[in-house]
């Protein structure tokens, strides 16, 4: 009768009283902590209950009471699909029938765990069905055709005909993919997750008429890739991809197909183990498979539940009066997540775990983007990922000789060794192009310094000495002296690179190539001296990044993008199109490079990387400039610039930009989510909120706060990880609510430093002395 529901009951032997409100009320508390929200819990009780209890009470007697029981204790015998209390503030939903979108759909209902990551594919093969199982930099291949492996898909499932009414929800607070349908004989139900508290392992239920479902393999291998399989038992079987640089991803899975009277069921549980460099063994897997196997499907998906509760508690965000807003960014939260991993490193491409874009290569992005991100979600992850990258600076050391430089120059796009493999051309509209970011897009070089420097500005920590940040910073710094080119002016120069606007290439002083390597050898600067005392190569240092040219107009407060940008067509994106679009690919890509249209925000990007580098007060005139021009032709550009509205005070163009970038893996506004999800863009979301909207940023041990609220948003909750602490925010119009683990010092808007200890309330008027509560 309430299908969907989490029952729950009391047995009272006398009257009712305020005790049986509070028994009530304890129960339905404890389950809204393991994600169960209070207005989808039914209450049964033998007598009749004060209406003061919270959620949907209905009065029963014993025997139905012992009715209920006895239907769950059946279920869970016969191994039915559970069913989830579904809430619209924490779940999305596809339906079928588009094949187009379904591919969407896929990269959209992705689920992982440990850096390992299964698309939301259908269970049955059709089609234009892409299942697909990755992990976290296991590659094949060699050089730009490096890609991330495939590994045996474990999803698969024989129905026999098609399913109509097809839903697939995915619940953001249990971690889980329900599917709905029906086929011809009556429903099908299927649902699906990535166990958090047991790395590796996957488990499925499904169930449908009897005629409707059969037997299937436990392994769909994928096509192309190196499998061999094998059976353990009659029951359980096994699959492992080889990659052909001696890593791979072994899979062991054992199911039990039942019968509850004409209800076909399917249980299936798989365990993974992969490693990026040796072959993993079958024994591995095996042994997680034994163990989730003692554990059983119940008591794995409610581990897996309270663990999502945990996390949910630590990192959220709750919007009152925007509830869509509110439900996109725990989208993002719940996909950064899923590609979180607390190996000793971590490599993530431009799509995660979610898909094959871009062959699972590392950008930039996940420097710029994402790892500031996870500093805040996840901090073990941020430093896997900046672990990844010290790993391989014998690869960026390499690169820079190879070029007749010192120091360390790391590649545009990386995968396993830490090499170049980026792609030297590609094919656009039937012609063949040449490219040049390989060659000439530089500044990942101090983006990868940045970001490892931010790691340990959000941990508390000056220089962090295990994750060797000094020889990083050296390395770089010693690349920048090397590459840059004093003239008899006495002016330092950078001379033919690609800042992080692609329509233009081969410029010379690119405003945030030049500022970039400025801040990289400034750092680099300070943790040698701080550790060793100046010396004559920091001296040289300190003098280069004094005269390097940065485009600043003194009386405008403009940075020029690049040198002889103003001197360009000066078209503006009305003149063109709406936003979001692919200029280049509009307008043909001779007339964007004449012209002062952008792909991404450029310039303003120092004022979000590095605002300490650009001159006080310049926000605003490079925002008025640079925004009109800008064609947000790349997946990160809505984001920064919707953290710049924020700090300006722009808050409604802030609320603007913010929504484009919800719009854009959810909605497919680039018609590309099909090869997976736009990480950065996801990463940037929750920045906007963060650093934007609440204005949080970290600078020596100190948590500052300055919010910039929209008119639309009286409140704002949000909570996050920061200087050790678990930390949450209540910010409204005059104050702030602050809870931590731990003291932390604090600073609203700028105003003094305050020890809080557990909570306290903030007021911007307040004096530093006012007490907390």
């Amino acid at each position: 009768e309430w299908p969907g529901r989490v029952w729950t009951w009391s047995l009272l032997p006398g009257p009712v009283g305020d005790d049986v409100f509070g028994q009530l009320d304890g129960i339905l508390r404890a389950l809204d902590r393991c994600g169960v929200a209070s207005t989808g819990v039914l209450a049964i009780a033998p007598c009749s209950l004060p209406n003061r209890a919270r959620g949907p009470v209905v009065t029963v007697g014993f025997d139905e009471v012992v009715g209920v029981l006895d239907d769950q204790l059946r279920r869970h015998r016969m191994r039915r699909v559970p069913r989830v209390n579904l809430s619209a503030d924490w779940t999305v939903t596809e339906r079928s029938g588009d094949r187009q979108r379904d591919r969407t759909a896929e990269s959209l209902l992705t689920l992982g765990a440990g850096g390992l990551g299964t698309r939301g594919a259908v269970e049955e093969t059709r089609v234009g069905v892409v299942p697909l199982v990755v992990a976290a930099g296991v590659y094949t291949g060699s050089g730009p055709a490096e890609h991330l492996l495939q590994g045996p898909d474990w999803t698969g499932l024989a129905f026999r005909c098609d399913i109509d009414d097809d839903t697939r929800t995915l619940d953001l607070r249990t971690g889980c993919l329900v599917r709905t349908g029906h086929a011809v004989d009556g429903p099908v139900h299927t649902i699906r997750f990535v166990s958090i508290s047991e790395p590796g392992v996957m488990a499925l239920r499904a169930e449908a008429a009897a005629g409707d479902i059969g037997p299937s393999a436990l392994f769909r291998v994928p096509p192309d890739a190196q499998v061999t399989t094998g059976s353990l038992t009659t029951s359980r079987e096994w699959a492992r991809a080889s990659s052909d640089r001696g890593g791979g991803i072994a899979a062991v899975g054992q199911q039990h197909v039942g019968k509850d009277g004409e209800i076909r069921t399917v249980e299936r549980i798989a365990a993974y183990t992969w490693d990026a460099r040796r072959r993993p063994r079958v024994s591995s897997a095996t042994a997680r498979l034994e163990r989730a196997r003692g554990l059983g499907f119940d008591r794995l998906f409610a581990e897996q539940r309270a663990e999502w509760a945990r996390r949910w508690e630590h990192v959220n965000v709750v919007v009152p009066a925007d509830p869509e807003t509110q439900l996109g960014v725990r989208y993002a939260l719940f996909q950064l997540w899923t590609n979180a991993c607390r190996h000793s490193e971590l490599a993530l491409g431009a799509r995660g775990v979610s898909g094959s874009g871009y062959a699972g290569h590392v950008f930039w992005d996940m420097d710029a983007f994402v790892i500031p991100a996870m500093c805040s979600i996840d901090p073990p992850s941020a430093t896997a990922m900046v672990n990844y990258r010290l790993a391989r600076l014998d690869a960026a050391r390499a690169a820079a000789a190879a070029l007749g430089h010192r120091g360390a120059r790391f590649p545009w796009e990386s995968a396993s060794e830490g090499t170049d493999v980026t792609p030297r051309e590609a094919q656009l509209q039937g012609r063949t192009v040449a490219i040049r970011t390989g060659l000439l897009e530089e500044h990942i070089t101090a983006d990868v310094a940045w970001a490892a420097h931010r790691v340990a500005r959000w941990r508390g920590d000056i220089v962090d000495d295990p994750m060797s940040l000094v020889p990083l910073l050296t390395e770089t710094a010693r690349y920048w002296a090397s590459r840059v080119r004093v003239t008899s002016d006495g002016q330092a120069h950078l001379f033919g690179v690609i800042g992080p606007d692609e329509y233009h290439d081969a410029v010379d002083d690119n405003a945030y190539t030049n500022v970039m390597a400025r801040w990289n050898l400034r750092a680099a600067i300070a943790a040698a001296e701080r550790t060793g005392g100046p010396t004559a190569e920091t001296a040289r240092w300190r003098q280069l990044a004094d005269s390097l040219v940065d485009g600043l107009d003194a009386v405008t407060g403009r940075y020029e993008q690049f040198a002889g940008y103003d001197e360009l067509e000066p078209l503006v994106m009305r003149d063109v199109a709406e936003p979001p679009v692919a200029a280049d690919v509009l307008l043909g890509h001779d007339r964007v490079a004449g012209s002062q249209l952008i792909k991404q925000p450029d310039v303003l990007m120092l004022h979000h990387l590095v605002p300490d580098e650009v001159a006080p007060g310049s926000l605003a005139a490079n925002l008025d400039f640079y925004a009109p021009r800008t064609a947000h032709g790349s997946s990160l550009s809505p984001t920064v610039m919707a953290c710049l509205f924020a700090r300006a005070g722009r808050t409604r163009d802030a609320l603007a930009m913010l929504r484009m970038a919800l719009r854009l893996d959810v909605g497919d506004t680039t018609g590309m989510v099909a090869g997976g999800l736009h990480l950065a863009n996801l990463a940037g979301i929750w920045q906007t909120m963060l650093s934007g909207f609440a204005g949080v940023s970290v600078t020596r041990g100190v948590l500052h706060i300055d919010p910039r609220l929209p008119s639309e948003w009286p409140r704002l909750e949000i909570r996050f990880r920061a200087l050790r602490r678990r930390i949450g925010l209540v910010i409204c119009d005059d104050c702030v609510d602050i809870t931590t683990d731990g003291p932390v010092e604090v600073s609203l808007s700028g105003g003094a430093v305050r020890m809080v200890e557990a909570t306290a309330r903030l007021c911007r008027e307040e004096s530093p002395k006012a007490k907390g509560h």
